[in-house]
Protein backbone atom coordinates (compact mmCIF):
# COMPACT_ATOMS: atom_id res chain seq x y z
CA UNK A 1 0.00 0.00 0.00
CA UNK A 2 1.53 3.33 -1.23
CA UNK A 3 1.38 6.20 1.69
CA UNK A 4 2.34 9.84 -0.77
CA UNK A 5 1.74 12.08 1.66
CA UNK A 6 2.93 10.19 4.59
CA UNK A 7 -0.58 10.56 6.23
CA UNK A 8 -0.95 6.91 7.28
CA UNK A 9 2.64 6.64 8.43
CA UNK A 10 2.36 9.89 10.42
CA UNK A 11 -0.78 8.44 12.24
CA UNK A 12 0.99 5.57 12.90
CA UNK A 13 3.91 7.73 14.42
CA UNK A 14 1.66 9.64 16.14
CA UNK A 15 -0.41 6.52 17.55
CA UNK A 16 2.87 4.42 19.15
CA UNK A 17 4.13 7.63 21.01
CA UNK A 18 0.74 8.38 22.18
CA UNK A 19 0.01 4.79 23.34
CA UNK A 20 3.70 4.29 24.96
CA UNK A 21 4.33 8.15 26.32
CA UNK A 22 0.58 9.24 27.15
CA UNK A 23 1.20 12.51 25.87
CA UNK A 24 -0.03 13.19 21.90
CA UNK A 25 3.23 15.18 19.95
CA UNK A 26 0.41 17.24 17.91
CA UNK A 27 -0.72 18.34 21.60
CA UNK A 28 -0.58 22.19 22.01
CA UNK A 29 2.47 21.73 24.35
CA UNK A 30 4.45 18.90 22.94
CA UNK A 31 5.92 16.87 25.93
CA UNK A 32 9.99 16.95 26.95
CA UNK A 33 10.47 13.43 25.23
CA UNK A 34 8.85 14.40 21.76
CA UNK A 35 10.96 17.58 21.86
CA UNK A 36 13.59 15.76 21.80
CA UNK A 37 13.07 13.21 19.22
CA UNK A 38 12.31 15.75 17.24
CA UNK A 39 15.81 17.36 17.48
CA UNK A 40 17.61 14.92 14.74
CA UNK A 41 17.15 11.09 13.17
CA UNK A 42 19.56 9.44 15.82
CA UNK A 43 16.90 11.04 18.65
CA UNK A 44 13.58 10.27 17.37
CA UNK A 45 15.20 6.57 16.70
CA UNK A 46 16.12 6.71 20.59
CA UNK A 47 12.62 7.42 21.52
CA UNK A 48 10.71 5.47 19.62
CA UNK A 49 11.63 1.97 20.13
CA UNK A 50 7.88 0.93 20.16
CA UNK A 51 7.60 1.99 16.50
CA UNK A 52 10.58 -0.25 15.15
CA UNK A 53 8.65 -3.36 17.03
CA UNK A 54 5.25 -2.12 15.26
CA UNK A 55 7.17 -2.16 11.72
CA UNK A 56 8.78 -5.53 12.71
CA UNK A 57 5.32 -6.43 13.52
CA UNK A 58 3.35 -4.70 9.85
CA UNK A 59 5.65 -5.61 8.07
CA UNK A 60 7.30 -2.28 7.08
CA UNK A 61 10.62 -3.59 8.61
CA UNK A 62 11.47 -7.65 7.06
CA UNK A 63 14.92 -8.68 8.00
CA UNK A 64 16.14 -12.09 6.84
CA UNK A 65 13.71 -15.00 7.59
CA UNK A 66 16.57 -17.14 8.26
CA UNK A 67 17.45 -15.14 11.45
CA UNK A 68 13.76 -15.65 12.71
CA UNK A 69 13.35 -19.58 11.74
CA UNK A 70 16.90 -21.03 12.45
CA UNK A 71 18.22 -18.90 15.75
CA UNK A 72 16.75 -19.75 19.01
CA UNK A 73 15.69 -16.57 21.28
CA UNK A 74 17.48 -15.05 23.85
CA UNK A 75 17.88 -12.21 26.33
CA UNK A 76 17.78 -8.66 24.16
CA UNK A 77 18.17 -5.11 25.06
CA UNK A 78 15.10 -4.43 23.08
CA UNK A 79 16.58 -0.80 22.76
CA UNK A 80 19.82 -1.40 21.37
CA UNK A 81 21.62 1.51 19.71
CA UNK A 82 25.14 3.09 19.38
CA UNK A 83 24.62 5.25 22.73
CA UNK A 84 23.36 2.72 25.04
CA UNK A 85 26.92 0.95 25.37
CA UNK A 86 29.65 2.42 27.59
CA UNK A 87 31.90 1.62 30.47
CA UNK A 88 31.12 0.83 34.01
CA UNK A 89 32.06 -1.20 37.18
CA UNK A 90 30.86 -4.63 37.90
CA UNK A 91 28.50 -5.57 40.74
CA UNK A 92 27.34 -1.55 40.12
CA UNK A 93 29.55 0.98 42.57
CA UNK A 94 31.26 -1.60 44.75
CA UNK A 95 32.90 -3.42 42.17
CA UNK A 96 36.42 -1.81 40.60
CA UNK A 97 36.96 -3.93 37.48
CA UNK A 98 36.01 -1.37 34.36
CA UNK A 99 33.96 -3.13 31.37
CA UNK A 100 32.92 -2.11 27.99
CA UNK A 101 29.48 -3.16 27.38
CA UNK A 102 25.60 -2.76 27.17
CA UNK A 103 24.52 -0.28 29.84
CA UNK A 104 20.56 0.12 28.86
CA UNK A 105 18.12 -2.82 30.19
CA UNK A 106 15.33 -1.06 30.21
CA UNK A 107 13.15 -2.71 27.35
CA UNK A 108 15.27 -5.91 27.74
CA UNK A 109 13.03 -9.17 27.39
CA UNK A 110 13.69 -12.29 25.80
CA UNK A 111 13.36 -12.04 22.49
CA UNK A 112 15.24 -12.71 18.89
CA UNK A 113 19.13 -11.16 19.06
CA UNK A 114 18.51 -9.58 14.82
CA UNK A 115 16.24 -7.17 16.83
CA UNK A 116 19.35 -5.59 18.64
CA UNK A 117 21.60 -6.29 15.67
CA UNK A 118 19.42 -4.34 12.92
CA UNK A 119 18.76 -1.60 15.41
CA UNK A 120 22.19 -0.98 16.10
CA UNK A 121 23.22 -0.89 12.75
CA UNK A 122 20.31 1.45 11.67
CA UNK A 123 21.53 3.66 14.71
CA UNK A 124 25.21 3.77 13.10
CA UNK A 125 23.97 5.23 9.84
CA UNK A 126 21.87 7.83 11.91
CA UNK A 127 25.17 8.51 14.08
CA UNK A 128 27.01 8.96 11.00
CA UNK A 129 24.14 11.61 10.13
CA UNK A 130 24.04 13.11 13.25
CA UNK A 131 27.47 14.09 12.76
CA UNK A 132 27.60 15.30 9.28
CA UNK A 133 24.53 17.12 10.65
CA UNK A 134 26.20 18.61 13.27
CA UNK A 135 29.05 19.91 10.61
CA UNK A 136 27.01 21.90 8.62
CA UNK A 137 24.49 23.33 10.70
CA UNK A 138 21.63 20.72 10.87
CA UNK A 139 21.93 19.13 14.04
CA UNK A 140 22.99 21.01 17.09
CA UNK A 141 25.51 19.10 19.56
CA UNK A 142 26.70 20.08 23.14
CA UNK A 143 29.47 18.29 22.71
CA UNK A 144 31.74 20.00 19.50
CA UNK A 145 33.45 23.78 20.50
CA UNK A 146 35.10 24.23 17.24
CA UNK A 147 34.21 22.05 14.43
CA UNK A 148 36.25 23.60 12.10
CA UNK A 149 39.01 20.77 11.33
CA UNK A 150 36.64 18.11 11.96
CA UNK A 151 35.23 15.61 9.84
CA UNK A 152 32.32 13.04 9.92
CA UNK A 153 31.90 9.30 9.37
CA UNK A 154 30.02 8.83 5.60
CA UNK A 155 27.10 6.86 4.78
CA UNK A 156 29.81 3.95 3.20
CA UNK A 157 32.07 4.55 6.97
CA UNK A 158 28.61 3.54 8.78
CA UNK A 159 28.20 0.01 6.50
CA UNK A 160 31.58 -0.59 6.35
CA UNK A 161 31.08 -0.05 10.51
CA UNK A 162 27.80 -2.21 10.15
CA UNK A 163 30.29 -4.96 8.92
CA UNK A 164 32.26 -4.81 11.75
CA UNK A 165 29.63 -4.96 14.22
CA UNK A 166 28.67 -8.21 12.36
CA UNK A 167 32.23 -9.84 12.14
CA UNK A 168 33.27 -9.04 15.30
CA UNK A 169 29.39 -10.64 16.70
CA UNK A 170 30.32 -14.09 14.37
CA UNK A 171 33.83 -14.33 15.54
CA UNK A 172 32.44 -14.15 19.08
CA UNK A 173 29.87 -16.35 18.78
CA UNK A 174 32.44 -18.90 17.06
CA UNK A 175 34.97 -18.45 19.89
CA UNK A 176 31.52 -19.39 22.39
CA UNK A 177 30.91 -22.15 20.51
CA UNK A 178 34.88 -23.79 20.83
CA UNK A 179 35.10 -22.49 24.45
CA UNK A 180 32.00 -22.06 26.42
CA UNK A 181 33.96 -20.31 28.98
CA UNK A 182 34.48 -17.22 26.81
CA UNK A 183 30.54 -15.87 27.47
CA UNK A 184 32.30 -15.14 31.17
CA UNK A 185 34.77 -12.79 29.62
CA UNK A 186 34.42 -8.85 28.87
CA UNK A 187 36.14 -6.18 27.12
CA UNK A 188 37.87 -4.77 29.98
CA UNK A 189 41.20 -3.19 28.27
CA UNK A 190 42.07 -1.44 24.82
CA UNK A 191 45.09 -0.83 22.95
CA UNK A 192 46.87 2.55 21.93
CA UNK A 193 45.39 4.79 19.46
CA UNK A 194 41.83 2.33 20.21
CA UNK A 195 38.66 4.97 20.01
CA UNK A 196 37.38 3.22 22.85
CA UNK A 197 41.31 3.89 24.87
CA UNK A 198 40.48 7.30 26.55
CA UNK A 199 36.81 6.83 27.89
CA UNK A 200 38.39 3.60 29.12
CA UNK A 201 41.12 4.85 31.10
CA UNK A 202 38.47 8.02 32.22
CA UNK A 203 36.66 5.48 33.89
CA UNK A 204 39.02 3.65 35.48
CA UNK A 205 39.86 7.27 37.38
CA UNK A 206 36.86 7.33 38.33
CA UNK A 207 36.11 4.27 40.05
CA UNK A 208 36.87 4.26 43.81
CA UNK A 209 39.66 4.32 44.60
CA UNK A 210 40.95 6.32 41.25
CA UNK A 211 42.45 9.20 41.23
CA UNK A 212 39.07 11.22 40.25
CA UNK A 213 36.70 9.57 42.02
CA UNK A 214 36.69 12.40 44.51
CA UNK A 215 36.44 15.23 41.39
CA UNK A 216 34.78 13.35 38.27
CA UNK A 217 32.93 9.55 39.55
CA UNK A 218 29.02 10.14 39.49
CA UNK A 219 29.24 10.03 43.15
CA UNK A 220 31.06 13.39 43.17
CA UNK A 221 29.26 15.06 40.11
CA UNK A 222 25.61 14.53 42.07
CA UNK A 223 27.20 14.87 45.51
CA UNK A 224 28.52 17.59 47.86
CA UNK A 225 29.53 16.91 52.39
CA UNK A 226 27.19 19.61 53.61
CA UNK A 227 27.64 20.23 57.56
CA UNK A 228 29.59 16.95 57.58
CA UNK A 229 27.10 14.75 55.42
CA UNK A 230 26.82 14.06 52.30
CA UNK A 231 23.99 15.23 50.34
CA UNK A 232 23.27 15.72 46.25
CA UNK A 233 23.63 19.01 44.87
CA UNK A 234 21.58 21.60 44.09
CA UNK A 235 21.29 21.28 40.46
CA UNK A 236 17.88 22.54 38.82
CA UNK A 237 17.11 21.07 36.04
CA UNK A 238 18.56 17.89 37.29
CA UNK A 239 17.35 17.56 40.52
CA UNK A 240 14.02 18.33 42.54
CA UNK A 241 13.45 18.56 46.74
CA UNK A 242 10.01 16.15 47.43
CA UNK A 243 7.92 17.94 49.98
CA UNK A 244 8.95 16.08 53.39
CA UNK A 245 5.82 14.05 53.16
CA UNK A 246 6.10 13.16 49.79
CA UNK A 247 9.82 12.32 50.96
CA UNK A 248 8.87 9.98 53.49
CA UNK A 249 7.01 8.13 51.61
CA UNK A 250 9.62 7.51 49.62
CA UNK A 251 11.80 6.34 52.09
CA UNK A 252 9.24 3.95 53.51
CA UNK A 253 8.96 2.26 50.17
CA UNK A 254 12.46 1.90 48.99
CA UNK A 255 15.08 2.05 52.25
CA UNK A 256 14.13 -2.29 52.56
CA UNK A 257 15.95 -2.47 48.88
CA UNK A 258 19.22 -0.91 49.54
CA UNK A 259 22.30 -1.72 51.76
CA UNK A 260 22.68 0.72 53.79
CA UNK A 261 21.04 4.34 55.48
CA UNK A 262 19.32 6.52 52.71
CA UNK A 263 21.46 9.65 53.57
CA UNK A 264 19.41 12.04 51.18
CA UNK A 265 16.61 11.44 48.35
CA UNK A 266 15.55 13.77 45.27
CA UNK A 267 13.51 13.74 42.23
CA UNK A 268 15.51 13.00 39.64
CA UNK A 269 14.55 15.43 36.08
CA UNK A 270 14.62 14.96 32.63
CA UNK A 271 17.06 11.78 32.26
CA UNK A 272 17.44 10.12 28.79
CA UNK A 273 15.48 10.07 25.74
CA UNK A 274 13.02 7.30 25.92
CA UNK A 275 11.85 7.56 29.60
CA UNK A 276 12.02 11.22 29.83
CA UNK A 277 8.77 11.50 31.04
CA UNK A 278 8.93 8.48 33.85
CA UNK A 279 9.26 9.37 37.36
CA UNK A 280 12.52 8.37 39.11
CA UNK A 281 14.08 8.83 42.45
CA UNK A 282 17.31 8.78 43.40
CA UNK A 283 18.51 7.56 47.03
CA UNK A 284 21.81 8.60 48.23
CA UNK A 285 23.32 5.32 50.43
CA UNK A 286 26.09 5.21 53.30
CA UNK A 287 26.80 4.58 56.44
CA UNK A 288 24.15 6.11 58.75
CA UNK A 289 26.61 7.49 61.13
CA UNK A 290 29.00 9.04 57.83
CA UNK A 291 32.48 9.76 59.01
CA UNK A 292 33.58 12.72 56.81
CA UNK A 293 35.28 12.19 53.09
CA UNK A 294 37.30 8.76 53.95
CA UNK A 295 33.65 7.39 54.11
CA UNK A 296 32.67 8.49 51.03
CA UNK A 297 33.79 5.53 48.69
CA UNK A 298 31.04 3.41 51.03
CA UNK A 299 28.47 5.71 49.80
CA UNK A 300 26.61 5.41 46.38
CA UNK A 301 23.92 6.38 44.78
CA UNK A 302 20.39 4.03 43.92
CA UNK A 303 18.20 4.68 41.07
CA UNK A 304 14.63 4.31 41.62
CA UNK A 305 12.76 4.54 38.54
CA UNK A 306 8.80 3.71 37.18
CA UNK A 307 9.05 0.79 34.60
CA UNK A 308 6.76 0.10 31.96
CA UNK A 309 6.58 -2.83 29.83
CA UNK A 310 9.74 -3.43 27.68
CA UNK A 311 8.95 -1.73 23.59
CA UNK A 312 8.61 -4.88 21.81
CA UNK A 313 6.14 -6.80 24.41
CA UNK A 314 3.37 -5.08 23.02
CA UNK A 315 3.71 -6.19 19.22
CA UNK A 316 4.98 -9.93 20.44
CA UNK A 317 3.41 -10.17 23.47
CA UNK A 318 3.60 -14.30 23.13
CA UNK A 319 7.22 -15.22 22.36
CA UNK A 320 8.28 -16.05 25.47
CA UNK A 321 6.67 -16.89 28.58
CA UNK A 322 8.75 -15.25 30.73
CA UNK A 323 7.74 -12.21 28.71
CA UNK A 324 4.54 -12.48 30.99
CA UNK A 325 6.46 -11.25 34.40
CA UNK A 326 5.62 -7.62 35.46
CA UNK A 327 8.09 -5.23 33.93
CA UNK A 328 10.28 -4.20 36.85
CA UNK A 329 10.63 -8.20 37.38
CA UNK A 330 11.15 -8.63 33.57
CA UNK A 331 14.16 -6.07 33.43
CA UNK A 332 15.85 -7.56 36.84
CA UNK A 333 16.16 -11.09 35.19
CA UNK A 334 17.28 -9.86 31.80
CA UNK A 335 20.17 -7.79 33.33
CA UNK A 336 21.07 -10.41 35.98
CA UNK A 337 21.24 -12.89 32.85
CA UNK A 338 23.08 -10.37 30.19
CA UNK A 339 25.22 -8.72 32.56
CA UNK A 340 28.86 -10.55 33.85
CA UNK A 341 28.60 -9.37 37.76
CA UNK A 342 25.38 -7.90 37.73
CA UNK A 343 25.09 -4.83 39.99
CA UNK A 344 24.52 -5.25 43.60
CA UNK A 345 21.58 -3.12 44.18
CA UNK A 346 19.20 -4.92 41.76
CA UNK A 347 15.77 -4.85 42.43
CA UNK A 348 11.89 -4.40 41.76
CA UNK A 349 9.09 -3.03 43.66
CA UNK A 350 5.64 -2.31 43.16
CA UNK A 351 4.40 0.94 44.88
CA UNK A 352 1.34 2.97 44.33
CA UNK A 353 0.15 0.60 41.69
CA UNK A 354 3.00 1.22 39.27
CA UNK A 355 6.55 -1.21 38.92
CA UNK A 356 9.64 0.19 39.83
CA UNK A 357 13.23 -0.81 39.23
CA UNK A 358 15.84 -0.63 42.06
CA UNK A 359 19.49 -0.54 40.93
CA UNK A 360 22.88 0.65 41.80
CA UNK A 361 24.56 4.06 39.70
CA UNK A 362 27.94 3.39 39.09
CA UNK A 363 30.82 5.54 40.11
CA UNK A 364 32.69 5.09 36.98
CA UNK A 365 29.65 5.11 34.87
CA UNK A 366 31.20 6.72 30.85
CA UNK A 367 29.08 6.98 28.17
CA UNK A 368 29.65 7.37 24.83
CA UNK A 369 28.12 10.21 22.26
CA UNK A 370 27.82 9.62 18.68
CA UNK A 371 30.58 12.72 18.20
CA UNK A 372 32.95 10.73 20.17
CA UNK A 373 33.25 8.47 17.62
CA UNK A 374 31.83 9.33 14.39
CA UNK A 375 33.47 12.99 14.43
CA UNK A 376 37.24 13.05 14.07
CA UNK A 377 40.53 15.19 12.31
CA UNK A 378 41.23 12.33 10.34
CA UNK A 379 39.61 8.64 9.62
CA UNK A 380 36.21 8.88 11.38
CA UNK A 381 35.12 6.00 9.15
CA UNK A 382 38.41 3.99 10.95
CA UNK A 383 36.83 5.20 14.17
CA UNK A 384 33.74 4.21 13.94
CA UNK A 385 34.10 0.65 12.76
CA UNK A 386 36.65 0.08 15.73
CA UNK A 387 34.08 0.86 18.45
CA UNK A 388 31.31 -1.07 16.28
CA UNK A 389 33.02 -3.90 16.44
CA UNK A 390 33.71 -3.63 20.26
CA UNK A 391 30.09 -3.02 20.53
CA UNK A 392 29.61 -6.35 18.40
CA UNK A 393 31.98 -8.29 20.64
CA UNK A 394 29.90 -6.84 24.03
CA UNK A 395 26.49 -7.91 22.79
CA UNK A 396 27.39 -11.80 21.34
CA UNK A 397 28.61 -12.14 24.93
CA UNK A 398 25.73 -10.85 26.07
CA UNK A 399 23.32 -12.87 24.41
CA UNK A 400 25.13 -16.00 24.82
CA UNK A 401 24.61 -15.60 28.33
CA UNK A 402 21.24 -16.10 28.24
CA UNK A 403 21.28 -19.67 28.01
CA UNK A 404 24.41 -21.07 30.29
CA UNK A 405 23.37 -24.69 29.67
CA UNK A 406 24.73 -25.05 25.99
CA UNK A 407 26.08 -23.15 23.01
CA UNK A 408 23.42 -23.86 20.57
CA UNK A 409 22.53 -20.17 20.44
CA UNK A 410 26.12 -19.27 19.65
CA UNK A 411 26.23 -21.89 16.64
CA UNK A 412 23.02 -21.00 15.24
CA UNK A 413 23.73 -17.26 15.10
CA UNK A 414 27.37 -17.74 13.69
CA UNK A 415 26.55 -19.93 11.01
CA UNK A 416 22.74 -17.76 9.51
CA UNK A 417 24.52 -14.84 10.73
CA UNK A 418 27.16 -15.02 8.43
CA UNK A 419 24.66 -16.26 5.62
CA UNK A 420 23.31 -13.16 6.03
CA UNK A 421 25.19 -10.12 6.42
CA UNK A 422 24.23 -8.55 3.49
CA UNK A 423 20.63 -8.65 4.07
CA UNK A 424 21.12 -7.30 7.25
CA UNK A 425 22.96 -4.43 6.62
CA UNK A 426 20.42 -3.49 3.49
CA UNK A 427 17.23 -3.90 5.83
CA UNK A 428 18.52 -1.94 8.54
CA UNK A 429 19.91 0.73 6.39
CA UNK A 430 16.95 1.24 4.25
CA UNK A 431 15.04 1.77 7.75
CA UNK A 432 17.60 4.22 8.69
CA UNK A 433 16.31 6.34 5.87
CA UNK A 434 12.58 5.71 6.92
CA UNK A 435 13.49 6.66 10.46
CA UNK A 436 14.91 10.08 8.62
CA UNK A 437 11.78 10.81 7.06
CA UNK A 438 9.72 9.91 10.11
CA UNK A 439 11.78 12.43 12.33
CA UNK A 440 10.23 15.24 9.39
CA UNK A 441 7.00 13.62 9.69
CA UNK A 442 7.45 14.29 13.84
CA UNK A 443 8.27 18.17 13.26
CA UNK A 444 5.25 18.62 11.08
CA UNK A 445 2.87 17.26 13.36
CA UNK A 446 4.13 19.07 16.46
CA UNK A 447 3.99 22.39 14.54
CA UNK A 448 0.56 21.78 13.72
Amino acid sequence: MTDPDGTARQNLIRAELRRVDGADPGAWAPSPKHRKMAASPLRFLRGSAQLYYADLANGTLQLPQALLARVPTTAVMGDCHVSNFGFLTEEGSHGDTVVFCPNDYDDACMGHAHWDLARYIASLVLAADFCRGVLDGRYASDEVDDPADLTAATDEDAREAGRAFLDAYIRTCREGVDDPSRRDSALTKFPKGHVLRKPWKKAKRRRAGGRDFTAKSTLAKEVEIRDGRPRFRDRPGRFAALEPARARQVHAAFRPYVDDAVLDLVLRLGAGTGSVDLERFYLLVGPEHFAGDADLPLCHVVEVKQQRPASPLHHFPDLRPENRLDPAHLTVDCQRLMQRSPDMVLDEAVWEDKHWLVRSRHHARVGIDPEDVALAKKKPGKRLAAYAGACGEALALAHARGDRRSTRFEAAMARVLAEETDALLDAAGGYAARLIADRQLLKAVMSC
